[in-house]
């Protein structure tokens, strides 16, 4: 699938993605540390609010999508979603309790479940099934060009205001209200032949069975992958604790962003042609090696090499999971496939993140990333169990 092949709204929803992020990773590239170091809280709490806000996240996909498929309608729900989150932003900056960093981060999630689904549905209403994994991938791609740039800018604000957390903070709204305006005026929905008849409310037990066995199997799969891929703030944890200073502290990010941005899409284009199962298999021991690097390397270049895999393996799963919940979800109920994919990998990131945030604070960082590597190994062998029976 070439470039000029992908519909104009796939690719404004890239754009909305990638100024998102912008917004959202200026302000998560330095949260944890701000957590640390400006209001004094453990690392154990830094995983128990990154598992809350992402489980949050996800248990809010699931309803989105649902109302998504029985509406017939995806937009409106992406606007909410994305609208809320820019709304929300300006929290971040007035916080200075771990309390209403909580609070921040926890609405900022809603919104962030709220446009889920239903984007990633409208995302697959707009391509043909031999499309999915570049779509996915482009969209992966410029979501995450926006997590490498919004840690850059972050950077470079800290710098100039001398380590002022809270104006970054503030900087960081004025992405987000690009987004949203992009959604307004840059995507539109393909129009649906009403049926006459009413459609019923997708979470009952009539509905749920529709969705086939294959698409089961392979959330269960992803579920099982993302207990090994806890948070992100693990890495910069990671970087700190190795001596890098506050100002520098995003550039860990914007190394794994900058991988990730560069892989996902060309492996999505690769996947739609030689399948998924040999793509997936090389991300999770990519995983494996990130882990062993974060574990016993005892300085920064190891600290921004194991982020650098790290991307490399996100860029190799992340795309990939989201084409194979579209390639086994019927049409009808898209928005409710991905909702219940999201939903079940969100409650297993909250489970990761509290693990490894109790494992860092009571054994440290190398049994952290040990424990991941562990994870990732019993992923891999799941995997190979499933190959040609429902991966291809």
């Amino acid at each position: 699938m070439s470039f000029k092949s992908i519909p104009r709204s796939v690719i404004m929803l890239g754009f909305v993605s990638m100024f998102m992020d912008i917004s959202s990773e200026m302000i998560h590239s330095l949260l944890p540390v701000f957590m640390v170091s400006v209001l004094g809280v453990s690392a154990l709490s830094v995983g128990v609010i990154e598992g809350i806000a992402e489980a949050t996240a996800s248990i809010t996909k699931i309803f989105s999508g649902v109302i998504s498929d029985w509406i017939g309608k995806r937009k409106p729900l992406v606007l909410l979603g994305y609208g809320m989150a820019a709304i929300t932003k300006p929290l971040f900056p007035l916080a200075h309790s771990i309390e209403a960093v909580l609070v921040a981060r926890f609405i900022d999630r809603i919104g962030k479940g709220i446009r889920g689904a239903p984007r990633d549905a409208l995302i697959t209403d707009l391509v043909t099934k031999d499309q999915h994994g570049a779509a996915f991938g482009l969209r992966q791609s410029m979501d995450t060009i926006g997590a490498f740039a919004g840690p850059g800018l972050a950077m470079a604000l800290m710098f100039f205001s001398m380590d002022n957390y809270r104006e970054v903070f503030w900087y960081a709204v004025i992405p987000a209200f690009i987004a949203v305006a992009c959604i307004i005026f840059g995507v539109q929905e393909p129009e649906r032949k009403p049926t006459g008849k009413k459609k019923p409310f997708p979470i009952q037990k009539s509905e749920l069975v529709k969705l086939p066995k294959p698409f089961w199997i392979v959330v269960a799969f992803a579920a099982a992958f993302t207990l090994a891929r806890f948070s992100e703030a693990f890495l910069l944890l990671r970087a700190d604790n190795l001596g890098l200073s506050a100002t520098f502290t995003p550039a860990v990010l914007i190394v794994m962003n900058i991988v990730y941005a560069g892989s996902s899409y060309p492996v999505g284009v690769l996947s739609d042609r030689i399948g998924r199962h040999g793509l997936l298999a090389g991300g999770i021991s990519l995983l494996i090696a990130a882990d062993l690097m974060l574990a016993f390397g005892g300085n920064l270049f190891w600290a921004f090499a194991g982020a650098a895999v790290w991307g490399l393996h996100m860029g190799l799963t992340q795309g990939l999971l989201s084409a194979l919940v579209a390639d086994t979800a019927p049409a009808d109920l898209r928005g409710t496939a991905f909702g219940m994919y999201n939903l079940l990998t969100g409650i297993t990131l909250l489970v990761a993140s509290t693990l490894a945030g109790m494992l860092w604070t009571v054994y440290g960082p190398e049994e952290t990333f040990l424990a991941g590597a562990v994870f990732a190994g019993i992923a891999l062998s799941g995997l190979t169990f499933l190959r040609g029976k429902y991966l291809k």
